[in-house]
């Protein structure tokens, strides 16, 4: 709990007359009286039950006492002055509100979003993670990344990723006593798949795949959760190669078969055209566009 402090007016009256060694010059830079500075030390030196100056015939001189008091009177002036400019800076940045997609967000966005942060200190990022269609102006959203066919009235839509599926796993079930060496033997698993997005009897029957039952296994109405639990070891995951593609780069999962099958979908950029002046959203176009470029380029021909 903090202790009684003396009044902030006399602190500044205080710190001015030391510097100066004057109440003239002091109340010249305070823009107040040479009167009201003398009172306002006064009241500070009453305060501490101790004399800051020796009041000497044309100038000041700090007591003991007032050689102590001021280093740490300046220090807590220069450390209120330092998270004023902070406060007022963060204040004045603009905030830039990203709606996406969570499984979006959380394997692709979010691992690369520090770069974007660090090359603009002077925007604020709020992500919002919804697989809702957004209503920009009432929800207060200033771009959006959604999944589709890219048939957005009324939107600029900039197309970001393209998308390829395929079956993929933890290291281990490649492994005897069951590897997976041939796509029929994905009857030994349990099939995972995203709702919506995930059709394994489009995939088993380009593959060649006999006797496996493409209903077995569990359903995620998030993609993100479907990696998960295939890095789990839960089962053989018909996954999004954008959403696969840092953990297959880790190891953490495993392509076993080199079948995949593109879709119509893809990733885009949507924002309403009055948006498109906004100096923020101009800088995160600009960057995600370019974050993107390398992924499209090692895209699976």
């Amino acid at each position: 709990m903090i202790t009684r402090l003396p009044p902030l007016s006399a602190l500044k009256g205080f710190e001015a007359a030391s510097r100066h060694l004057s109440f003239t010059r002091a109340a010249e830079e305070l823009h107040v009286t040479q009167a009201a500075v003398s009172h306002q030390v006064k009241a500070l030196e009453e305060f501490l039950g101790v004399a800051l100056f020796r009041r000497l015939p044309r100038s000041l001189a700090l007591t003991e006492a007032g050689q102590a008091y001021l280093p740490a009177v300046r220090r807590a002036f220069e450390t209120l002055s330092d998270a004023t400019a902070r406060a007022m800076a963060a204040s004045q940045r603009e905030t830039l509100t990203v709606s996406v997609l969570p499984s979006f967000a959380a394997r692709w966005l979010v691992p690369r979003l520090g770069r974007f942060l660090r090359d603009h200190p002077e925007l604020n990022v709020r992500i919002d993670p919804s697989a809702k269609l957004t209503d920009f102006e009432r929800d207060g959203v200033d771009v959006g990344i959604r999944y589709g066919l890219g048939q957005y009235p009324g939107m600029h839509a900039h197309r970001l990723l393209d998308e390829d599926i395929f079956p993929v796993c933890a290291p281990a079930l490649c492994e005897p006593p069951l590897p997976l060496n041939e796509p029929s033997d994905l009857k030994h698993y349990e099939l995972l798949r995203d709702d919506g997005h995930g059709d394994w009897r489009t995939w088993l029957l380009a593959a060649g795949a006999k006797g496996v039952d493409a209903d077995r296994g569990a359903v995620f109405t998030d993609s993100s959760m479907l990696i998960e639990a295939a890095i789990a070891g839960q089962g053989v995951a018909l996954a999004r190669e954008v959403l696969a593609r840092d953990a297959l780069a880790s190891g953490q999962l495993v392509r076993p078969f080199s079948l995949s099958l593109p879709t119509e979908f893809a990733y885009y950029l949507v924002y309403p055209r009055v948006h498109s002046q906004r100096p923020g959203l101009e800088a995160f176009r600009q960057w995600i566009l370019s974050e993107a470029q390398p992924d499209n380029d090692a895209q699976p021909a």
